[in-house]
């Protein structure tokens, strides 16, 4: 994890074969961007200060983690998109979004995420976040 406290930005490259993903916490324009390498798209959600911790709180929970080796955070976020409901990048949408998150973005599809209660079968849900810091687990609603 990579924190620029001059932009506000927090940005995080998980690897893990299939199942990597990079996500971009912009809290300047407001808004989390997470491309999962296995679906091939990213996904937008805005930050809402009751589920999402701020930056400084997001580098102190990763300073502890690192000297630490292990940290409890209460920090997990469940969010649901609806598959077919993608559409491309316009410029309106990446000065809404900003530069980091239109570099990490561009010319794949966006799907809003939609903050929702944890489902009791989450097979078929992504990890994304920075792990042992702040899960977003990311579903597809079943209509």
């Amino acid at each position: 994890m990579t924190i620029d406290n001059d932009n506000h930005i927090a940005d995080v490259h998980v690897r893990s074969g299939l199942y990597s993903s990079d996500t971009i916490f912009d809290y300047r324009h407001g808004y989390i961007a997470t491309r999962l390498f296995s679906r091939n798209a990213c996904f937008i959600m805005k930050i809402n200060k009751a589920y999402i911790p701020d930056l400084e709180e997001m580098g102190r929970l990763a300073f502890e983690r690192q000297t630490m080796n292990t940290v409890y955070s209460p920090y997990s976020v469940w969010v649901q998109f609806r598959s077919g409901h993608s559409r491309l990048g316009r410029m309106k949408d990446w000065l809404v979004y900003g530069k980091a998150i239109e570099q990490l973005c561009t010319g794949l599809p966006l799907y809003q995420l939609a903050h929702t209660q944890p489902l009791i079968n989450a097979n078929g849900c992504a990890n994304a976040g920075v792990p042992s810091i702040l899960g977003i687990k990311i579903c597809e609603k079943i209509n």
